[in-house]
């Protein structure tokens, strides 16, 4: 496995490519789903979505093959199954998780609040997996997470915090850990991990969601959220799995600070969602800390 501090400025500049398109890939999912949690249950919608991810990549893998290209990726074996399972595992908590609180919450708040994943995957990749945090990266987690904080506050005066931002947050420690598990696994195929992924996560949450009296969608909505999760998950987690190669987990996680951002301006477009002085304030403040990351 290449290790981020071994990487060429030529292979972290595409990695940085990588991350900037994996991170708009997955803003366009928050105002989406929101729309779509009004004709199916959240559990459901989960599972829909990472379905979607690896049925949409396992087509293209098949396509890719029927046109005679062949994958020059090492696949998976036996010595990453742990951390394969604790991926899947993780990523059938976290979408849940997510959607639950989405239903509670502004989908612009959502959107920002999601950058919580940063603090979660850095403070795991610290202090379980050993990678390195520069001071600058550091600096951005601390006001990422001052940010995150107050998006979670319902009303200043009582301090009482927003049930559905914590189940947002909980989430995001959830992705947090997970992406520390996928990076032990970003030096095999990026194709096959998506596809592990989708299927694995998506069909554990729809069996979940189903045992839970959530019923299917009818036959466009369930269409309209599997297109959403191939692109919006499956081709998000396929080039974040490639750009983890040579930017390690804390870094890459640090490019999705741009996301949030551009799921609250489609939030704020879609929904007419007027967001109030603590929202800005709190926008202004994640801005500051989005410049730290990503220089860090």
């Amino acid at each position: 496995m290449t290790q981020p501090n071994h990487a060429s400025a030529a292979e972290r500049r595409k990695a940085g490519v990588y991350a900037f398109l994996a991170a708009a890939f997955y803003a366009v999912s928050t105002p989406v789903a929101k729309t779509l949690l009004q004709s199916v249950g959240a559990i459901v919608l989960a599972g829909l979505l990472y379905l979607g991810a690896g049925l949409g990549m396992l087509l293209l893998r098949a396509a890719r093959r029927g046109a005679g290209i062949k994958d020059r990726e090492e696949p998976l074996g036996r010595g990453e199954r742990k951390y394969v399972l604790a991926m899947v595992a993780l990523d059938v908590m976290a979408p849940i998780l997510l959607l639950a609180g989405l239903k509670l919450a502004a989908a612009a708040n959502v959107s920002l609040l999601n950058n919580f994943e940063i603090v979660a995957t850095t403070l795991f990749a610290w202090l379980l997996f050993q990678e390195r945090v520069s001071g600058r990266l550091w600096a951005g987690i601390l006001l990422v997470t001052a940010a995150t904080a107050m998006l979670s506050l319902q009303d200043l005066d009582s301090l009482r915090f927003s049930a559905g931002s914590l189940l947002v947050l909980l989430a995001c420690a959830c992705w947090g850990l997970e992406n520390n598990c996928t990076r032990m696994l970003s030096s095999k195929d990026a194709r096959q991990i998506v596809v592990i992924k989708g299927l694995g996560s998506g069909g554990a949450s729809l069996v979940i969601g189903l045992l839970a009296g959530e019923a299917l969608p009818g036959v466009l909505i369930a269409m309209q959220s599997l297109a959403l999760g191939f692109f919006s998950y499956g081709l998000s987690v396929y080039l974040y799995v490639k750009a983890q190669r040579h930017l390690g987990a804390a870094k890459t996680s640090a490019y999705y600070a741009v996301a949030p951002f551009i799921g609250a301006l489609l939030s704020l477009a879609l929904f007419r969602e007027v967001p109030g002085a603590l929202f800005w304030a709190a926008l202004a403040v994640m801005a500051l800390g989005t410049a730290f990351v990503n220089k860090g």
